[in-house]
């Protein structure tokens, strides 16, 4: 079972996150993230906050080991070449190690503050699918390509009609989320349609967003079919229950 790590970049400083990355890598976690928002999430709505990308390539230059990437990249927020560019220019600072995770966008004050178009859910679905080919071929243009020739392409979300369908023709690896029984369940949807596209199901990574606290389920997540857990924390941060599973691995 991988491990990872998403840090809220709320309601703390660049100095604080740069500190706990560098930990994480250091400890060892398979892999560590970002949101991709520009506002807080929770508690205080004006609290500090800073925006995902260059968070990531700050964090592409300090860290050494682990898969870093965006849980997941709202689509709409930025041009799909201007993505797949800055995704490679990333991939490059840090030696072949992002993994560019997309999603349609779920939180209307981003787009209300930032000027962008809300819409509906269906819309931003339709957005994501006829941005998905762009940013492929963008990426086969690219002087110079990928470090390993690929970019991992990671779809979050658990929609069973779009989300999933996407996956399966697109994604090298699927985040969603729990509790166990509801990720079983997504797992199945996904399988079922990888059926009916032709894909290999194995092919696909089955990653789940958690709490701290559901760290203890692991191997219940592990039967249910996932092969990397993220764990979600806000700062102040401290890593005693990464490193215990890790150590229990």
């Amino acid at each position: 079972m991988k491990i990872g790590v998403q840090l809220h970049p709320q309601a703390t400083s660049v100095k604080e996150m740069r500190t706990a990355w560098r930990a994480l890598d250091a400890m060892g976690v398979d892999s560590i993230w970002v949101w991709d928002h520009f506002y807080p999430l929770y508690g205080d709505p004006e609290a500090t906050h800073f925006e995902a990308y260059t968070l990531l390539a700050a964090m592409a230059a300090d860290t050494y080991h682990s898969k870093i990437g965006a849980l997941v990249t709202c689509y709409s927020y930025r041009n799909p070449h201007l993505l797949a560019d800055m995704s490679r220019t990333i991939d490059h600072i840090s030696d072949g190690r992002f993994i560019l995770g997309l999603g349609s966008g779920w939180f209307e004050r981003d787009y209300s503050e930032y000027d962008f178009h809300f819409g509906t859910a269906p819309e931003r679905l339709k957005i994501l699918e006829q941005g998905l080919p762009i940013i492929k071929e963008r990426l086969s243009k690219l002087n110079p390509g990928p470090v390993s020739g690929h970019i991992p392409l990671m779809i979050g979300g658990s929609g069973e009609k779009v989300t999933l369908r996407l996956v399966a023709q697109h994604a090298d690896l699927l985040n969603t989320f729990g509790p166990v029984d509801e990720f079983r369940h997504k797992n199945e949807v996904l399988n079922n349609w990888c059926a009916k596209v032709g894909r290999n199901p194995a092919d696909i990574e089955r990653t789940v967003a958690i709490e701290p606290d559901d760290l203890v389920n692991a191997s219940a997540y592990a039967e249910a079919g996932a092969d990397h857990l993220i764990v979600m924390m806000g700062a102040p941060w401290t890593f005693e229950s990464i490193e215990r599973a890790l150590a229990a691995r």
